[in-house]
């Protein structure tokens, strides 16, 4: 997955505070596609990946019970 510099990326908020140990990922693509394109936030030039949605959704859920 190429980085398109018009795709609007979200970082998590737990990455506050100049924390870059995160992925980002692109809602919009992921409304449109039902695939979560997902990449490294601390060097976004690095080719991402996508997830199926249901994939992403457990991956979320996890984090939020190890919180």
């Amino acid at each position: 997955m190429s980085t398109t510099p018009d795709v609007h990326w979200v970082k998590s908020s737990y990455s506050a505070n100049g924390g870059n140990n995160c992925v980002e990922w692109a809602p919009s693509i992921a409304l449109a596609t039902g695939t979560v394109p997902v990449r490294d936030s601390k060097d976004t030039s690095l080719p991402g990946f996508t997830v199926s949605g249901s994939a992403w959704s457990t991956f979320v859920g996890s984090l939020k019970a190890q919180s």
